[in-house]
Parts: C-alpha cells; sequence; structure tokens
C-alpha cells in the first residue's frame, strides 16, 4: 500500500538528487568566484573566467569529480535510508539523516580527490560546493514532502480506508494515519463488530457499521482499501466481508494470509511496523501506473490542441442548429465510485433526460444501460457527431483533470451503478476511460453483461502494451464508425 509507492518515490527522488548534484557544481563555481573577489582571494586552478564558458572549460579539467560525486553520494544516502522512510519520519529526524549523510558523503568525496591526485583541487570550491549540494538536497526533499503533503490535504490522489477493529492496535494504526498527512490516507469510518459501539467515535473516528455490514459499505461509500486490524478471535468472521471486497475490486489488507481468494493477488507489507498481508485485484507497478498517466496527460493535451479548430467550428454548429448549452455535462462514477462531472458535446435536445422515460420501452440493450437506434432525442447534428465520435472530444478535459484516463472502462451512470450486481461492482475499481475493448469490439452490437466481462478483462490482464493496442483500435474503429450508433 504505502511501501511500494515509497520505493517508487524514492526512485524519483535519486533521479532529482542526481540531477541537483550536477547542478551544485556550477552554482559552487560561481559562488566560490565571488567569494574571492569579495575576500580578495587568488584564483582558484582552471579558472579562466566567471561565465558559463569559463565553468566548462574548469569542468573538463575535473571531469572526474563532476561523475564521481553524484555517484558517491547516491550510494551513500541509499545505504542511510534516506530513500526509505523518509514519509514515515518527522522532518527533523529526516534532516539529520540527510545531514549525516552528506557528512559521510563529503569524507568519501574528499577521498575520491586524494585517490586520483587532483592535486590543483580547490578547498574552497569543494567547501563551497559540499554546502551548496546540502542545501539543495534538503530543500528538494522539503520541497518534495510540502507538495505530497498539499495534494493529499486537498484530497487529491487519496485513498480512502475502511478500519476494521477498534481495539489498541487498531487505535494506534488511527493514530499513526492521522500524525501523517502526506501519506494520502483518509479513514471513511470504523467498523467494530461488538454490541454498542455503532455509532459511537474511536479517536475521532465514528463506527459505521459491523463486519456483515462491509458488502453494503464498500457499496454505498467510496472506498479504496479495507483494513482489518482485529484480535485473532476474530480471523473467522471476516472471510466473507474479504470475499465481498474482492467481488468488487475494493483492495483488503489484513495480518495473515488464510482465504482462498480467485482474483485477488496476495502480497506482503509493511505499514510503518505493521505487518500487512494485501489482497488486491488490480495488479499494477508504481512506475507502470507513473506512465499510464504521464500517457494521459501528453495525449490529452495534444488532443485538445490538434483537435480545438474542429472543437470551435462544433460548439458554433451546435449552437447554429439547436436549442441549449454547448456542452453536456453529467454524472459519472469513476474510480472505486467517486462522483464526478463528465463533458461531452450536446448531441440531444434539451430536455433528452426527461423525454427519456417514454421512450424506454424501446431499449435496445440488455442490464441497466438505454440504447436505442434512431433515437428521436438525437439531433441531426448528434446524429454526425456520435457517428464520428467527435461528441466525445471533450472528456479529454476529464482525463487532464485526472477522472478519467484514456483507456479504461467507460464510466457508468451513477443509477446505472446502483442497478449493478455485486461481481459487477469490479468494473468501478480501475479509472475509467474514453476508450476500452468494448468500444473496440462492436459497442451497441454487444450485450450488457458480456460488455461487463470485457471490461474486467481489461483489468484482470491489463498492461500498457495493451493501452497501446487499444489506442490504435481505437483510431480505426472511430474511422470506419464501427459499432457507433
Amino acid at each position: 500500500m504505502l511501501s511500494e509507492k515509497e520505493r517508487f518515490l524514492g526512485n524519483i527522488m535519486k533521479g532529482v538528487d542526481f540531477i541537483t548534484l550536477l547542478v551544485a557544481f556550477p552554482l559552487a563555481y560561481f559562488g566560490d568566484e565571488y567569494i574571492r573577489v569579495v575576500a580578495d582571494l587568488n584564483v582558484k586552478a582552471y579558472a579562466v573566467s566567471p561565465t558559463i564558458s569559463g565553468f566548462f572549460y574548469f569542468a573538463s579539467k575535473y571531469w572526474q569529480m563532476i561523475l564521481g560525486f553524484p555517484v558517491i553520494w547516491l550510494s551513500i544516502f541509499s545505504l542511510n535510508n534516506v530513500y526509505s522512510g523518509y514519509r514515515t519520519s518527522s522532518f527533523k529526524k529526516f534532516t539529520w539523516v540527510v545531514f549525516v549523510s552528506s557528512g559521510w558523503s563529503t569524507l568519501a568525496s574528499g577521498s575520491l580527490i586524494f585517490l586520483l591526485k587532483l592535486e590543483l583541487t580547490s578547498r574552497l570550491y569543494f567547501s563551497v560546493y559540499t554546502l551548496f549540494a546540502f542545501v539543495l538536497l534538503l530543500s528538494e526533499k522539503k520541497m518534495l514532502l510540502f507538495v505530497l503533503d498539499f495534494v493529499h490535504k486537498r484530497g487529491y490522489n487519496r485513498e480512502n480506508l475502511l478500519i476494521v477493529g477498534t481495539g489498541k492496535r487498531a487505535r494506534d494504526f488511527i493514530r499513526a494515519i492521522r500524525l501523517h498527512s502526506n501519506w494520502g490516507l483518509h479513514i471513511i469510518g470504523l467498523i467494530d463488530d461488538e454490541h454498542g459501539m455503532y455509532g459511537k467515535e474511536v479517536d475521532g473516528y465514528r463506527v459505521i457499521g459491523r463486519i456483515q455490514d462491509i458488502p453494503f459499505i464498500v457499496k454505498r461509500l467510496v472506498i479504496d482499501r479495507v483494513i482489518f486490524v482485529v484480535p485473532r478471535l476474530w480471523l473467522h468472521r471476516i472471510e466473507e466481508a474479504i470475499l465481498a471486497c474482492e467481488e468488487v475490486g475494493v483492495s483488503t489488507s489484513i495480518a495473515l494470509d488464510l482465504y482462498n481468494l480467485h482474483i485477488a493477488r496476495t502480497r506482503q507489507t509493511d505499514f510503518n511496523g505493521f505487518p500487512l498481508l494485501e489482497f488486491e485485484t488490480f495488479h499494477a507497478k508504481e512506475w507502470q501506473l507513473f506512465i499510464k498517466r504521464a500517457m494521459d496527460l501528453v495525449i490529452s493535451i495534444v488532443a485538445l490542441i490538434f483537435f480545438s479548430p474542429l472543437m470551435i467550428i462544433v460548439a458554433i454548429l451546435i449552437k447554429l442548429t439547436s436549442k441549449g448549452p454547448v456542452f453536456f455535462k453529467q454524472v459519472r462514477c469513476g474510480l472505486n465510485g467517486r462522483k464526478f462531472t463528465v463533458y461531452k458535446f450536446r448531441s440531444m435536445v434539451i430536455d433528452a433526460e426527461a423525454r427519456k422515460k417514454e421512450l424506454l420501452q424501446n431499449n435496445e440493450m440488455d442490464g441497466p444501460v438505454f440504447k436505442m437506434k434512431r433515437d428521436p432525442r438525437i439531433t441531426k447534428l448528434g446524429y454526425i457527431l456520435r457517428k464520428t465520435s467527435i461528441d466525445e472530444l471533450p472528456q479529454f478535459i476529464n482525463v487532464l483533470m485526472g477522472d478519467m484516463s484514456v483507456v479504461g472502462p467507460r464510466p457508468p451512470l451513477v443509477t446505472e451503478v446502483e442497478d449493478y450486481t455485486f461481481w459487477q461492482r469490479r468494473r468501478l475499481s480501475l479509472r475509467p476511460g474514453i476508450t476500452c475493448i468494448w468500444q473496440v469490439s462492436g459497442r451497441n452490437k454487444i450485450g450488457f453483461d458480456q460488455w461487463m466481462k470485457m471490461d474486467l478483462e481489461y483489468i484482470d490482464n491489463w498492461s500498457l502494451w495493451l493501452d497501446i493496442r487499444i489506442l490504435v483500435k481505437t483510431f480505426f474503429v472511430v474511422m470506419i464508425g464501427y459499432g457507433a450508433e
């Protein structure tokens, strides 16, 4: 849960540290030059001028330092666990670890100078570089933690937890989360199976049900993970709840591996000293999710820029051909039931939702979805927009906002989700997308249950390569309008 994200961010931090240590070289060069001018000191070796070209000449003479120092610093920082545990320790303690690591790195860097016999190396320059390196590294890490704290406090990239248990270890677990807002964890409520606990507060969080209520709670509330911190005597009670969470795609964490799950994979992690066994139905590494999000941002930005002239023309045509707004806005369900507003070009008359009840008898799709050929609510321009999928271009705005991905299960209506059978809710365990297997396989020509199974197939077999294949197929499907109504 937290440890994998911490390892991923630790690797990101290593890369940023490497760049920071390189940046410290020119800063130290100009800082050293300034000190020498103010203090009227001798010019250091190979310093021909306080300019960029002067620095490059200086660097060409000390390339061993420029290559060796970052490697030494990163190695010692890794050995001193600077890149692990930084999110679970206080910044004061973290500063001390960075300071000690910088001290050892300075000694090791000095040893490199001695071993390579770089006799003309200026001690003042070496001291200024060390100071710059330490200040820049600490500032960069402080900024990273500030950004994480800022993002998580405002609810972005936050993981909603349901804690099962109110005993001593559960309370310790809750306090640990409250003390570290930068972890991005938010407790929705507590579960306790003891009589009389319902409605009571434990460490500021309300008990919202018993173990038998978990299937109902994960269906009604936005829950990303259920964590069982319970006495050993309770372990026989929670199997049904874990299997229910597995069925809807909600991750669970407990202390022991006891159950024969059919979909979720099991892995052991550590949460601030709490050993956890996690069951997750969606299998992806943090770096893969990072690349997927980067692809979403690049594709959506390029698409919005490239199609902006077309979108302006479409907006004008919509206003000229029918009454009503340019955009159609509708509340949909996203990741684990999060509600958001999806944007599309309006392709129907303005009272389309009100007239839907009159047309329900003509529904040509099974399940809770409404689809109808020659829907009388669709405008003439709207038919063209739907056939060419142009009406969906504004959804790239949703991708930029982080509510959707380019590839993923289509975001359902709130009313549709309410009519899902339990196993169908697992399609909400992944961020919804503009296109997916269903879109490239016939769309309206496929039954509802088969559609749901396709989405689960995508979730169970997800990879970056699968996303790329779906994007390529989507391009050809849009070109020929296959399955669009």
